[in-house]
């Protein structure tokens, strides 16, 4: 399925300004009533942390609406979802019934995102859907979690649901979920999630059946059919005054593990005509051998929502969907088929599509300009606890803030959520602390971490942690730009390289990398991991030398980078008292020197800043914004066909906006 074939109906405005207001806020609050409903139900630590969304479906099952605060990966593929059960079960569907279904190659995303529908009926006449859709802790599968890196298949990665029918005219199938869930590590936790979801579908019924009680039937489903047009309107109107043209750019995941060295191109290539946007990512790679592939549904979501966050203006529905379409080529990085594994399509392609827009949109819209952001992580930690005598299995699942990239006109946002769910909440430490055994042990952000540019990018976080009271204990982890590192535009320059290290500053301390599986960890294990900052905007010799000095006070910046990145010359004084000074005829002779070497310095011999690099005359971020230089930093040796990859992204992101 390579575009999804929306139809077109005439603009009629059937409904009078004032009821058409009415309703289309009223399906907002009810779809963000099912949200309350589950966030206060709901058994997972993940989902409380908003790893859910929830959408009102039309009896099509094309997307009326969706909530305020829905992560971005969910909002193009609850409709997907809602017509595979409209495919599978057809005449079939009766007032009481719900379905559940997680499969991503029916339109799902991975098979955490697991999706209750609930078919609305008045009358004996089906209008509606309700749809809640949570991000389950565990899945079953090989790996605690369900993010088994080493899976080139889905048979290792959990349940796969397809539209399976879970209440029968009001009876609960209890075989059929146990069945589902006994296969899942923490079961009963997951059938509460389950209960939760249906539930707050429930809700998200009784609102819409108590709005047709109000305004009628007929008004309410010209309702959906009138918020679905407005939507379309706004988005032809705003395509309307955009340049028509093509443009394309690339973006990378680190590697697939079969071929070793050498990053993942996905090419997104954008044309804007005068009623439809089309996003063609033809020349993307074939899908690798690990699990950061995607479904054509997710890289759908990513193409709406790259595109979306540049329209902030414009609600959400299918009626974006009818003028955004996207070319995903078979068999590819973008679409993989079944049984190919897409679990950390999360971490993989989907953030690079999104990111791959951003640039896209930043040439058309400078005044919105945002340069890449950090990439979303899961460090995920499963065994027993031994806290209490019953030895119950515990599942910790963090996910991190980071930094988004420099934006037209100011800095990026610090230690924020990924662009993959702006919505997801920074997990509370506290509450982690005592669900399972693992202390944390520091949150912090990371000096050095943001891109630098004339406007940064927003710093990252570093976060660690030691396990205490554990047995038959295993960690896993999915992210993704220890090699395709988080980049500039306009001249910015990249932030910082991601990956995650156990027992740092002991004699057996471990660089694990970006993406690992089912490593065994003990009592008195420790971990820590950054994420990178956002990337610069703009030639960071062009930063107001001010502001680099602020950020030097704010322990953003450190003296040592304030020179090498911004050219920037600060003696300290008083660090206690935050007395710094700037030299001006210092900072004046730096800056000349940093532009009269730095094309140079992309030019150097990776061999010999690797070798810079091991005798510690060069340090890390040097080798990274001053050389381009790609390392695999396990072994701290360079990655030649990386390194020219990344190089290239350097020269036509950073160097060629260098005066």
């Amino acid at each position: 399925m390579n575009r999804p074939e929306l139809i077109q109906k005439e603009t009629t405005n059937r409904l009078d300004p004032v009821t058409f207001e009415v309703l289309k806020n009223g399906f907002i609050n009810l779809v963000d009533q099912m949200a309350e409903q589950i966030l206060r139900t709901c058994y997972s630590f993940v989902i409380y942390n908003r790893d859910f969304s929830c959408a009102l479906c039309d009896a099509e099952g094309n997307t009326v609406m969706q909530g305020t605060q829905d992560i971005s990966v969910h909002v193009g593929t609850l409709h997907l979802t809602a017509k595979a059960v409209l495919e599978d079960f057809g005449d079939d569907i009766h007032p009481g019934d719900a379905f559940l279904v997680n499969d991503p190659y029916r339109g799902g995303t991975h098979f955490n995102d697991t999706r209750v529908v609930l078919p609305v009926f008045h009358d004996d006449r089906l209008i509606a859907f309700m749809q809640t859709n949570g991000h389950w802790a565990d899945m079953g599968g090989t790996t605690p979690g369900s993010f088994d890196v080493t899976a080139k298949e889905h048979y290792g990665e959990g349940v796969r649901i397809p539209p399976v029918r879970i209440y029968s005219k009001g009876r609960y199938l209890a075989d059929v979920v146990n069945l589902i869930a006994l296969n899942m590590r923490v079961p009963e936790e997951r059938i509460g999630d389950l209960r939760s979801q249906v539930e707050a579908a429930k809700v998200g019924q009784a609102q819409l059946l108590e709005i047709i009680r109000k305004y009628g039937l007929e008004t309410t489903l010209i309702a959906f059919e009138e918020v679905q047009d407005y939507v379309e309107r706004l988005a032809k109107t705003k395509i309307k005054s955009l340049p028509k043209g093509t443009w394309e750019t690339v973006d990378y995941i680190d590697m697939d593990p079969e071929l070793g060295d050498g990053l993942i191109p996905i090419q997104v290539k954008m044309t804007i005509s005068d009623e439809e946007i089309l996003y063609d990512l033809t020349g993307s790679h074939p899908y690798i051998g690990c699990f950061l592939n995607s479904g054509f549904g997710a890289s759908l979501s990513a193409a709406y929502a790259g595109t979306k966050t540049f329209f902030p203006e414009i609600p959400l529905n299918s009626g974006f969907y009818r003028v955004v379409k996207v070319i995903l080529p078979e068999n590819s990085v973008v679409n993989a088929p079944s049984p190919i594994a897409v679990t950390g399509f999360c971490s993989g392609t989907f953030e690079k599509i999104m990111n791959a827009c951003f640039e896209l949109w930043s040439n058309i819209m400078p005044e919105r300009a945002l340069a890449c952001s950090f990439n979303l992580e899961y460090l995920l930690i499963g065994g027993n606890d031994l806290r209490n005598e019953q030895n119950q299995y515990f599942m910790w699942y963090d996910w991190m803030a980071g930094g988004h990239g420099g934006r037209y006109d100011r800095d990026g946002a610090n230690a924020t959520s990924p662009v993959f769910g702006v919505g997801l909440s920074v997990q509370p430490c506290e509450g982690q602390e005592r669900l399972s055994p693992v202390i944390t042990t520091k949150h912090e952000i990371i000096t050095d971490s943001a891109g630098p540019g004339k406007y940064r990018g927003g710093c990252g976080v570093e976060k660690g942690g030691v396990l205490t009271e554990i047995k038959n204990t295993v960690m896993s982890y999915c992210c993704d730009r220890s090699r395709s590192l988080t980049w500039g535009i306009f001249g910015g320059l990249p932030s910082y390289p991601h990956g995650a290290w156990l027992n740092p500053g002991r004699e057996d301390e471990q660089f694990l990398g970006t993406i690992f599986s089912n490593v065994e960890v003990k009592s008195g294990d420790s971990f820590v991991r950054p994420s990178a900052g956002g990337g610069g905007l703009g030639d960071a010799l062009e930063r107001d030398v001010e502001a680099v000095l602020e950020d030097v006070i704010d322990e953003y910046v450190s003296v040592e980078r304030a020179r090498k990145d911004y050219g920037v010359v600060i003696k300290e004084i008083d660090r206690d008292l935050d007395l710094f000074e700037i030299d001006y005829e210092a900072t004046k002779r730096e800056r000349e020197f940093i532009r009269n070497n730095r094309k140079k310095w992309l030019e150097l011999d990776p061999v010999i800043v690797e070798k810079q690099f091991q005798n510690g005359e060069i340090d890390k971020l040097d080798v990274i914004r001053r050389f381009g230089v790609i390392m695999d930093y396990a072994t701290n040796t360079v990655l030649l066909k990386s390194t020219e990859q990344f190089r290239q992204s350097l020269r036509k992101r950073s160097l060629a906006y260098w005066k």
